[in-house]
């Protein structure tokens, strides 16, 4: 098989922890084994090492997120034009600099580009910038979505609900469906102890657990709710939350004013490779509350560890959970789903029937089979294989 070499473009990368960093890392890994050589461009946020095939362009932190980076536009548009001969198709991560940087670059040496529409950008603006109206910031998101889905040769969605939205908001666009995979070897862990004891939790009390950033449209609030309701009959439970991001100050305000700090716990960010699955492992519930995710990896990623879920199936959440498979998808209220939390920690056995659902399910969602889903739609999208029949919907 000849091998193909894919320029990646991203506003966002490791060491910055989100969905978007994890996806880009989990498939230029695996990509590897399908004869796909990646170079990725993405900001430099301090000081990380020099690392081969990703390319680090300088920033400077967005004003009101300073986790994230705005690149020079200038260097980042050099380093993609310098780069693009070099490779075979250009693939687009984020819709801001990096967006028009890649489309750019492609045009102008006549290579394909495909986009990856990780974000809904419509139910985001408005946490943002809060003092704009929110009809019109809904209305802009979906026109330049839908003028971005345009300018590339196949949009690809972690998501059939995100695919949809895309629809209705006009793009015609050739789209696939392709979740990013899960490593599920490096979630295949059992619990000792040993995390609850470095993290100074109780060893023995019901604890449900959140993964992910710590920001105002993951909807964490109603977890706090959900807490203060659990504590009623489990004055016991603890609800951790790992992760970073703006909205965590205001978030410890509410636990504090709603009498519930002590029973909450925030650990910030936790090394992915290890002490990641060990968290889950922990856990005995994780729970979910956000209703605007495009895929939800952290469900997949809990399931793995064998950790039972409780969670809103919603957006992107609806292609995992609709299986009710290791998972139970209470409504969107906060006694309905502290019962549903309540009911598995006071129930040992349901809790082990979910724990080996959970695992058997994840098998199905592993990085292998997704990324050989990507490298064959990169070579559908080829001029060489014109002819072939695009495995694109």
């Amino acid at each position: 098989m000849k091998p193909l070499r894919v320029l990646m473009l991203s506003d966002v990368y490791f060491p910055r922890v989100n969905g978007v960093s994890t996806s880009i890392e989990t498939f230029r890994h695996c990509l590897l084994k399908h004869a796909v050589e990646t170079t990725v461009i993405a900001p430099r946020y301090g000081s990380e090492p020099d690392e081969d095939g990703i390319v680090r362009i300088a920033g400077r932190p967005v004003p009101r997120d300073p986790e994230d980076r705005i690149v020079s536009w200038r260097a980042l548009r050099i380093a993609a034009q310098r780069l693009a001969p070099a490779h075979d198709l250009v693939h687009v991560q984020t819709p801001f600099l990096a967006h028009y940087a890649g489309v750019a670059a492609a045009r102008k040496q006549g290579l394909p580009c495909v986009l990856t529409y990780h974000t809904l950008f419509e139910e985001y603006l408005q946490h943002y910038i809060p003092f704009a109206p929110g009809r019109g910031l809904r209305a802009l998101a979906r026109r330049i979505s839908r003028s971005q889905c345009e300018a590339v040769d196949a949009v690809i969605v972690p998501s059939s609900a995100m695919r949809d939205r895309l629809a209705d908001y006009g793009v015609r666009s050739p789209m696939q469906v392709l979740p990013t995979g899960i490593p599920l070897a490096r979630f295949d862990q059992r619990d000792d102890g040993a995390f609850r004891k470095r993290h100074d939790l109780p060893l023995f009390a019901p604890l449900g657990l959140f993964v992910g950033r710590v920001a105002h449209e993951k909807n964490i609030g109603f977890l706090l709710q959900v807490t203060r309701h659990l504590m009623r009959s489990h004055p016991d439970f603890i609800l951790l939350i790992a992760g970073e991001g703006p909205a965590r100050e205001s978030l410890s305000r509410e636990a504090k004013a709603a009498g519930i700090a002590s029973n909450v716990r925030f650990i910030g960010y936790i090394d992915r490779e290890h002490e990641l699955p060990q968290c889950y492992a922990s856990a005995d519930v994780f729970m979910f509350s956000s209703r605007t995710e495009t895929q939800g990896l952290v469900l997949i990623e809990a399931m793995a560890c064998g950790l039972p879920v409780v969670a809103l199936a919603e957006m992107g959440t609806r292609d995992i959970l609709n299986s009710n498979r290791g998972a139970l998808t209470p409504a969107a209220e906060i006694e309905t789903f502290a019962q549903a939390v309540a009911s598995l920690i006071d129930n040992p056995e349901r809790r082990r029937q979910l724990s080996v659902e959970a695992r058997e399910y994840s098998l199905e969602w592993s990085d292998a089979a997704m990324a050989a889903r990507l490298a064959d739609l990169y070579r559908a999208c080829l001029p060489a294989e014109a002819g072939a029949q695009s495995p694109i919907r």
